[in-house]
């Protein structure tokens, strides 16, 4: 296995919790990004969750060894196309996934995720681990 990919949410929380089949993924792969959006719902979670310093500490950690990608122009150009696309097909998906997917697509990644919802977005491959 190899290639390159971009993370979401839910499979960074499957790494967080050792998921053997992920590591697996992870490890066979040639690069992998994590958006920093992200990272914003997993401190949002870890501020929610009854071990917020233990919590925050992983994330931090998970951010310090990790490749991360932001937002800037060209993503908000992505963000103002998939989510036209997806008013047009009347198939919202949250506002927090286009900006996964926008930075996907700018950068020609396979989007690793879990939500389905994600394969309303043309031009992004999704796999699910």
């Amino acid at each position: 296995m190899n290639g390159r990919y971009l993370l979401d949410t839910n499979i960074v929380i499957a790494i967080l919790a050792g998921e053997t089949n992920v590591l697996e993924r992870l490890v066979e792969s040639d690069e992998v990004f994590v958006p920093v959006v992200v990272l914003g719902e997993l401190y949002y979670g870890a501020r929610k969750s009854a071990h917020v310093n233990r919590n925050i500490s992983r994330i931090d950690g998970l951010a310090a060894n990790s490749a991360l990608l932001g937002c800037d122009l060209n993503t908000s150009r992505h963000y103002g196309r998939i989510k036209n696309e997806l008013r047009a097909k009347g198939r919202p998906i949250p506002e927090h996934d286009i900006w996964i997917a926008s930075v996907a697509q700018q950068y020609s990644l396979t989007l690793v995720s879990r939500d389905a919802h994600f394969d309303e977005v043309q031009s992004v491959l999704r796999e699910a681990w």
